[in-house]
C-alpha cells in the first residue's frame, strides 16, 4: 500500500482553529481534532482514500492518546475513506446520523453526480469519485442523545440535510464555534484544486455536484445562521473567525439561493 499513500506534501496543518481544535487539510478536504480533556479528543471526518497514515501522524503530534471516537459529518468518499482503517488501528467506534447509515453499511450508494453543476474541474471529474457503498458496519454507531454527550461533550449536534440526507454539523455555544462539514464551504467547491490554496476564504454553498436536495441545503444553511457563529470551520476551505463573521454568514444565508434546485 505504501506506493498509493498520499505524500506528506499534500497535508497542511490548520493550527488552533479555536480553543482545543486542530485541523489538517489533506489535498482539498479538512479533518478536525476536538480536544475535550488532556487525554480525550474526537476526530471529525476521515479524509480521502490512502490518507490514514497522514491522519495518524498528525494525531500523534497533536494529541497524547488515540481519539475516543471518529464522528462523520456524512459519508462521501472525501470525508470517510480512512475511517475504517483508523478505527481499527485505534480500536474506536465511528459515529454518524441514522439517515446516513445505509451509505455506511454497504446497503446503498449515493446518487450519480451532477457534472454540470457550478462548472469547475471538480464537477467535471466527479463521475470518477467513489460513491460507495462503504461498509463500516462493524464499527458504526448511530447517534443517540446519551452517546452524543460522551463523544462530543459541550457540543450541539445538528442535523443539516441537503448535501446528503444524514449530514450533521457541530456547534459549541461557549465560543460560537461551528464545524460544518459540507453544509457550506469557504472556497468555491466546484474548483477545489484551483482555489484551495490561492483563494482567500469566502462563503460558498455545498459542493453542487454531490448535493442531493437543494431545498434542504438552503434551509440547513439558514438554520445554522440562527446560531450566530463567530468561528466557522468547514470541510473545504480555510476557517473564518472574527467579529465580522456572524454578520457575513447571516447575509450569505439570507441570500443563498443557487440555481441547482
Amino acid at each position: 500500500m505504501a506506493s498509493t499513500e498520499i505524500t506528506q506534501h499534500a497535508a497542511v496543518p490548520i493550527d488552533h482553529v479555536a480553543e482545543g481544535i486542530e485541523g489538517l487539510r489533506i489535498a482539498f478536504v479538512n479533518v478536525f481534532g476536538v480536544r475535550h480533556t488532556d487525554h480525550h479528543w474526537t476526530l471529525i471526518d476521515a479524509g480521502v482514500p490512502y490518507s490514514a497514515s497522514l491522519i495518524r501522524n498528525w494525531a500523534e503530534k497533536h494529541f497524547s492518546a488515540p481519539p475516543i471516537a471518529i464522528v462523520l459529518t456524512h459519508g462521501h468518499f472525501d470525508h470517510v475513506s480512512a475511517a475504517g482503517e483508523l478505527a481499527d488501528h485505534w480500536n474506536v467506534p465511528i459515529y454518524a446520523h441514522q439517515l446516513e447509515a445505509p451509505y455506511l453499511t454497504g446497503e446503498k450508494e449515493y446518487p450519480p453526480p451532477n457534472t454540470g453543476a457550478g462548472g469547475g474541474l471538480m464537477s467535471l471529474l466527479s463521475p470518477m469519485y467513489p460513491r460507495g457503498p462503504v461498509d463500516l458496519s462493524a464499527r458504526l454507531r448511530l447517534f443517540e442523545s446519551e452517546e452524543e454527550s460522551r463523544v462530543l461533550p459541550n457540543w450541539q449536534i445538528i442535523h443539516t440535510p441537503g448535501h446528503t440526507p444524514g449530514h450533521i454539523s457541530f456547534f459549541r455555544g461557549s465560543d460560537r464555534t461551528l464545524l460544518v462539514g459540507d453544509a457550506f464551504c469557504t472556497t468555491k467547491p466546484e474548483s477545489f484544486f484551483d482555489a484551495a490554496v490561492a483563494q482567500p476564504p469566502e462563503l460558498h454553498g455545498p459542493p453542487a455536484y454531490f448535493t442531493s436536495n437543494w431545498t434542504d441545503a438552503i434551509l440547513s444553511i439558514r438554520r445554522l445562521s440562527l446560531l450566530q457563529p463567530r468561528i466557522l470551520a468547514p470541510g473545504h476551505g480555510k476557517p473564518l473567525a472574527g467579529a465580522e463573521v456572524e454578520q457575513k454568514f447571516q447575509s450569505f444565508a439570507s441570500n443563498f439561493n443557487p440555481d441547482h434546485s
